[in-house]
């Protein structure tokens, strides 16, 4: 096979390339086989036509696009190899040469990865607004938090407050019309949660049990029920009942409610502290690390993306989302109906920072080629466990759903992303 690649731009080029002789008569036969089964002469059963028969009638020539069909993908992947190429997109193929007795010679228009000029990824300065101290006041709103979630609602006889839940009925309208969906009867509304209509819950601030008043609203311009939206409304409410909030005692008793694993209040505090602390190192060490893979991709120079990735970025993006969603039981139909959306919406929004996606993941692959990190069996193997850990299947199953090629890829990537973000400084 003779094989040669010439760019016409940083991300085009023209790969020519030829298939032997050995090859091509290995795919006559495969499409001598294929076809043959198909011909009826007479003088033979219908598909058992030899090959002198076929040739006398219809020519050798009559099986090349057949042959062409069989060796193309491999003789393409083998020219592509020898190249040193990474093709990101089909490519369009033209026959040079198709001529019997001599080699077939092939042409074909490559979009390739575009050349990626590091600059600066190590030691990088990044400044990061996270931080890994614990105050004393967050510790209480945890322990605060904690205690609301225990809380009872008790019936007061005064007025609503901000917090206090009220139990109402209601009927909405407008122009004197009532609308679907506006009718709701004994609902429990917390004030101040923000679950109604932005100024619905502020007019029931200062209601008694057994109020009736006509609530003045207008709905959002952007309100998911186009019909409503932007609509002036009346909601006839009567207030039933208001309920207040009557917290538990703060105390060790409250403490073993809250978590059977501690014996006292001070055991509480000292668990959340201690939670609140690997949380906030871990939001930390991502934020460092976010900080210095975004430097690194800025330090780099990059002339071009190819449109091809970008779409290929957007698909790949979608269809791990929407996979994500069918394990939770939810089908992309489901989905789209649920949310209001469409497939061309999910499209858009996915596509709104695939450049940048893509433009790291060329960043950080261009690091673990310059770093020439080599990847062992053994993390390969771990890899592959902690893959099946996550996804609760079988070894057996990632193995043969992921080629050892492509995990060690992704091992590389973490290596490259890891140097990167180890040795940053904050400043």
């Amino acid at each position: 096979m003779t094989v040669s690649f010439e760019k016409t731009s940083d991300t085009k080029g023209t790969l020519s390339f030829s298939i032997d002789q050995e090859t091509i008569k290995t795919g006559l036969d495969k499409a001598f086989n294929k076809v043959k089964a198909n011909i009826s002469v007479p003088g033979f059963r219908k598909g058992k036509i030899n090959r002198q028969m076929f040739n006398k009638m219809y020519g050798e020539e009559a099986l090349y696009e057949e042959a062409l069909n069989a060796v193309l993908p491999t003789a393409y992947d083998a020219a592509v190899k020898e190249a040193g190429i990474e093709p990101v997109a089909q490519p369009k193929v033209d026959v040079a040469k198709m001529e019997k007795g001599s080699d077939w010679e092939l042409t074909a228009e490559v979009v390739v990865k575009p050349t990626v000029t590091l600059g600066d990824y190590k030691d990088l300065t990044v400044e990061v607004e996270a931080s890994k101290e614990v105050s004393d006041e967050e510790v209480e709103t945890r322990l605060t938090n904690a205690q609301n979630n225990l809380a009872e609602l008790v019936v007061k006889e005064s007025a609503a407050e901000n917090g206090d839940t009220v139990v109402i009925d209601f009927v909405g309208s407008i122009d004197g019309v009532e609308f679907e969906g506006g009718k709701g009867s004994n609902h429990s509304l917390e004030l101040g949660s923000g679950q109604f209509i932005p100024g619905f819950e502020e007019q029931l601030v200062g209601t008694k049990a057994g109020d009736e008043v006509e609530v003045k609203v207008t709905f959002p311009e952007n309100y998911q029920a186009e019909d409503l939206a932007g609509k002036e409304a009346i909601f006839a409410t009567k207030v039933n009942e208001v309920k207040a909030k009557e917290l538990p005692e703060l105390d060790d008793e409250l403490a073993k409610d809250i978590d059977e694993e501690v014996e006292t209040l001070d055991e509480l505090k000292a668990k959340f502290r201690k939670e609140l602390e690997e949380s906030k190192a871990e939001a930390y060490d991502d934020a460092v690390e976010t900080a210095a893979i975004e430097a690194a991709v800025a330090n780099a120079e990059i002339k071009e993306i190819p449109e091809e990735m970008i779409h290929e970025e957007v698909h790949r993006a979608m269809n791990e989302f929407l996979g994500g969603m069918q394990q939770q039981g939810i089908s992309p139909e489901m989905y789209f109906q649920i949310t209001g959306t469409t497939e061309d919406d999910l499209h858009k929004q996915y596509e709104a920072d695939a450049d940048k996606r893509v433009r790291t993941n060329l960043v950080v692959e261009a690091i673990a080629a310059a770093e020439n990190f080599t990847t062992s069996d053994e993390e390969v193997k771990a890899e592959i466990e902690d893959l099946a850990g996550q996804y609760n299947m079988p070894v057996e199953q990632v193995e043969k759903l992921l080629p050892v090629d492509m995990l060690k890829h992704d091992i590389a990537m973490k290596k490259a992303v890891e140097i990167i973000a180890t040795t940053a400084k904050v400043k």
